[in-house]
């Protein structure tokens, strides 16, 4: 049987042996023999198996390499490439452009700077070099990091193409080049607010992924990133050239009013669209600073966005909501007489006027004298119920809908308990606060022909908003004349440029006083207004912060001295480029006289 051991000395052949006379000890050692002979011969097969086996793989493995060899030699030349995470990362991004196609932000191809402190030759020089390219860099940190057993370290996570070349004229090879795409504001700190700014998220050694952090960028992040419209540009309503002007001449507006903070808002008074929104102190989205740690006033960051977030009771402004729901309601014309008798005193308070006119003035002259106590007897007549609606109607109890992330904290402040005092003192802008922004609309919907628009970033088609009707068209333009005549002979006479019809009204309002009550001494000084005023085409609000200067003699706070001058500024530089003609001062005059007298009859 194959396998069974046979036994070395079988006992039948030993007793044969033995009845022939041989050796038994013969048959022991020839079946010992045989038996290795059977060993040898398996495992010299069991060899042989084995070396076939590794031919065969060798025979395999030659193969496989010669045919990969061939195909690569009957291939196209190809430079290597990087296979790592940084293929995962999404690193396109959509460029932002004004509504003329000027570019506003866009990625731009650049490198990061990192280091394999394993690898340096000299760290100590290394460290030397990389703080004169960049000072800010501290010698003694980034050698204890040079030196340290980390094999990676981050350096910086872009760079210019100067300092790039500057870092390799070093010669080290422990300092490695990434490279990556970064968000690129090409205009510096225009528009900043606006379009916030970027950052990145995901990062690998070869890629970086952009995300938005605040503004636009922030707002249509998703939108941006989406790789099927990566070369679809978000065409924004603003212009580079107006956005441009409008905040050179606020800063220097602000400057020379010695105020600490200021706003600018153009808007389309029919389309919503914002054309320039400018808020100061600004700051460069490129280099965007740290928000301030919380304990601090948010509003003294450069972050801060004025006209958006900043909520401030706006003053005499207000006084034109006023009047135009009075018209609205037939409560009053005009030239309907109120009485100015000051002071006016409720629920132990004393409204006064800034300037007395005397015991009764015309409704146009409670405008464009800005009386205090007669825009509250015309509220108090109104009543705090219609009052509010009104407001709510025009969008003034909430926060706007502009597309930025920081809009929904912009949020009104209202009165606690909505009752005859804060009726009163609501109806001349003390008592509610709201942004620069909220005005503007509101202002679009009391000179467009009476209807609401909700400001928007977004470039439109040119068809104005179809929104719900606030007042009546009539109603509309007796309110344009008031306002021109404001401008024209009243408050904000000093908002008059010739050619282009400006109308407005100034709003001055004391600052409250976190401790309680309000400062004597510091204001909100705004003036909104819409121009050209027989056919208004577009609204400006501009305020600033503390603003103080001395004119003729004495100390000077006031909107008409401050704000108006300012806003008039701005219409100089943007009228030309908002392919506005001026036009001729008899030929206002003579619209401006008729237009009024219209309405008056």
């Amino acid at each position: 049987m194959s396998g069974q051991r046979i036994p070395l000395r079988p006992l039948s052949r030993v007793i044969e042996a033995r009845q022939k006379g041989e050796n038994p000890d013969y048959i022991e050692r020839e079946n010992l023999r045989q038996r290795h002979e059977a060993e040898r011969d398996k495992l010299r097969l069991r060899a042989e198996g084995r070396i076939l086996v590794v031919a065969l793989c060798f025979l395999l493995g030659f193969g496989a390499v010669g045919v990969r060899m061939g195909a690569l030699a009957a291939s196209e030349p190809q430079e290597p490439g990087v296979t790592s995470v940084a293929s995962a990362i999404q690193t396109a991004r959509a460029d932002i452009v004004d509504r003329q196609g000027r570019i506003l932000a866009t990625n731009l191809l650049t490198n990061a700077l990192y280091a394999h402190p394993h690898e340096m030759v000299d760290p100590l020089a290394a460290a030397e070099g990389l703080v004169e390219i960049f000072p800010e860099m501290d010698y003694d940190r980034l050698v204890a990091q040079l030196t340290s057993e980390r094999r990676f370290l981050w350096l910086r996570r872009s760079i210019s193409p100067e300092q790039e070349q500057a870092v390799h004229d070093l010669g080290e090879p422990g300092l490695l080049f990434g490279p990556r795409e970064i968000r690129l504001y090409p205009n510096g700190a225009i528009a900043a607010h606006v379009l916030g700014g970027a950052g990145f998220g995901q990062e690998a050694v070869n890629a970086a992924e952009i995300v938005g952090v605040a503004g636009l960028e922030a707002q249509f992040d998703a939108e941006l990133r989406d790789p099927a419209r990566a070369h679809t540009p978000l065409r924004l309503s603003m212009d580079l050239a107006i956005q441009s002007a409008t905040e050179e001449v606020l800063a220097s507006g602000m400057g020379l009013m010695n105020a600490r903070g200021a706003s600018a808002v153009l808007m389309d008074a029919h389309t919503g669209e914002v054309i320039s929104l400018a808020s100061l102190p600004d700051f460069d989205p490129n280099a965007r600073p740290r928000p301030l740690t919380s304990g601090n006033d948010p509003s003294q960051s450069p972050l801060f966005n004025r006209a958006v977030q900043g909520v401030y009771e706006l003053g005499s402004v207000f006084k034109i909501f006023t009047m135009a729901q009075a018209l609205e309601l037939d409560m009053v014309t005009p030239e309907t007489s109120i009485d100015t008798t000051s002071p006016l005193r409720i629920a132990g308070f004393n409204i006064r006027d800034f300037h007395n006119y005397g015991p009764r003035q015309t409704a146009t002259e409670v405008i464009v004298h800005s009386s205090n106590i007669g825009t509250a007897r015309i509220a108090d007549e109104i009543g705090p119920d219609r009052q509010r609606l009104f407001l709510e109607d025009l969008g003034l109890l909430e926060p706007t809908p502009l597309e930025i992330v920081e809009a929904p904290t912009g949020r009104p402040m209202i009165p606690a308990r909505w009752e005859r005092l804060s009726t009163m003192t609501v109806s001349y802008g003390h008592g509610l606060s709201t942004s620069p922004l909220h005005l503007a609309a509101g202002f679009a919907a009391m000179v467009n022909g009476g209807t609401r628009v909700a400001p928007t970033l977004i470039a439109q088609r040119g068809a104005p908003q179809t929104g719900a009707r606030i007042i009546s068209e009539d109603t509309s333009a007796q309110i344009r004349a008031m306002m021109r005549a404001v401008v024209d002979g009243g408050t904000a006479s000093l908002a008059e440029v010739e050619g282009y019809e400006m109308g407005g009204k100034t709003g001055t309002a004391d600052k409250p006083n976190p401790s309680g009550g309000y400062y004597e001494d510091r204001v909100i000084a705004t003036f909104a207004g819409a121009f050209p005023m027989s056919d208004p085409q577009y609204v400006i609000v501009v305020t600033l912060d503390e603003p103080e200067i001395v004119a003729l003699g004495e100390t000077r706070r006031t909107a008409g001295w401050t704000a108006a001058p300012v806003a008039a500024e701005i219409l100089r530089r943007v009228g030309p480029l908002l392919n506005l003609q001026p036009r001729g001062a008899a030929e206002i005059a003579q619209s401006g006289v008729s237009q009024l007298s219209s309405h008056i009859e």
